[in-house]
């Protein structure tokens, strides 16, 4: 059986950690990953966080923020046998429409800043697993229905199936992103997790990724899995 082990999530003003049932604000994405390099969240500089399109640093920053729930560490100059599959509604189709309407103004200049696009919806997961050191399965994958529940469903299954031993399950875009770190239930607590059908079920009756998030943490709140919530000193808000 697997379980849910740690969640990360982001909106467009805010961002946070279920299980350690953190809530915090940002302004822009310059601020955010400020903010969580200095938290060790980003456990080392991105060095290519610049050239990477919004969905693949709000990818980036929810993965981070799922194994940092989890309490999972990575670095640098180690790589994991965690798989990262990835889902969300358009693919890469904002950073083509981005690139064509600079192109349409601007011409192909050289030295402008969007000379480089994602074409591949898998680009978002990639740039993760480069930077988080993944090297287990990587996959994108488009759902018709039930996207968050379906993608679940899905890194259960590739669990089960001996792929890999844990999988970040992330759906993200522009505005919003969520990721779920899976793991096999004898890996971690019992009394550290969720159970992923519970997840799974939140996931398909909730309509936007703030219901899930406000579902998940009511949800952990009840179970008092985690104990106490984790202090925040810089004083803002819990969830």
């Amino acid at each position: 059986m697997n379980v849910i082990a740690g969640i990360g999530w982001i909106t467009q003003k805010e961002y946070g950690c279920v299980m350690r049932q953190l809530r915090r604000s940002y302004s822009e994405m310059g601020s955010l990953r400020s903010e969580l390099e200095d938290e060790s969240v980003l456990a080392y500089p991105a060095k290519g966080f610049g050239k990477y399109d919004l969905a693949s640093r709000m990818t980036c920053c929810a993965c981070a923020l799922a194994l940092h729930d989890a309490g999972v560490p990575y670095a640098a100059g180690w790589k994991q046998e965690i798989g990262i599959l990835g889902t969300n509604s358009d693919g890469c189709l904002q950073s083509n429409v981005d690139f064509f309407e600079d192109f349409v103004a601007n011409g192909r200049t050289l030295g402008r800043a969007k000379l480089f696009v994602c074409t591949l919806p898998s680009i978002p997961v990639a740039e993760a697993a480069i930077y988080l050191k993944c090297q287990g399965p990587l996959l994108y994958m488009g759902f018709s229905e039930r996207r968050i529940a379906s993608l679940l469903k899905q890194s259960d299954r590739m669990i089960l199936r001996g792929e890999s031993a844990a999988i970040l399950a992330v759906d993200a875009c522009e505005k919003d992103a969520v990721c779920f770190l899976l793991r096999q239930a004898g890996d971690v607590r019992a009394d550290s997790v969720l159970g992923l059908e519970e997840v799974s079920d939140l996931a398909e009756t909730r309509a936007s990724p703030e219901e899930l998030i406000g579902a998940l943490a009511d949800t952990w709140r009840k179970t008092n899995a985690g104990g106490a919530p984790q202090a925040d000193p810089r004083g803002k808000g819990r969830l």
